[in-house]
């Protein structure tokens, strides 16, 4: 198996294969939380042929640090309810960019400005990029 973490390639294909079929679903239900709260541009890109650090980044837009914050709530209220376990998080109250770490997604949650800026999504153009 190419391009696959080796803690993946060392479990038979099939289940490596629904591994990364639930990693789709968890950043799928990430980005309705965003959207529930009115995150703006949400997208997935998809990194399971790019990287080994997480198979997806959801990335989304708030227009302040309250809808940012907002936004991060839902997402790790709703992925806690799929039973989902966060690892990390940076950034949070006043920031203006929300990071949140559930292993094989990775959630970003900027305000306009600091998305522009670091430009993920530029980062990343040779991954597929998925709507929500």
């Amino acid at each position: 198996m190419q391009n696959v973490p080796i803690a993946l390639s060392a479990m038979n294909p099939a289940r490596a294969r629904a591994r990364a079929h639930d990693s789709e679903n968890t950043a799928r239900r990430a980005a309705e939380a965003a959207l529930e709260k009115k995150a703006e541009d949400v997208l997935l890109v998809d990194l399971r042929d790019k990287a080994t650090y997480a198979d997806f980044l959801v990335i989304c837009s708030g227009t302040s640090e309250r809808q940012l914050e907002a936004v991060a709530d839902s997402v790790e209220k709703s992925l806690h309810e799929a039973g989902e376990r966060m690892i990390g998080s940076e950034g949070g109250r006043g920031g203006r960019w929300v990071l949140l770490d559930f292993g094989d997604v990775v959630v970003h949650v900027f305000h306009a400005e600091e998305r522009a800026y670091y430009d993920l999504e530029g980062l990343w153009s040779d991954a597929p990029v998925l709507r929500p």
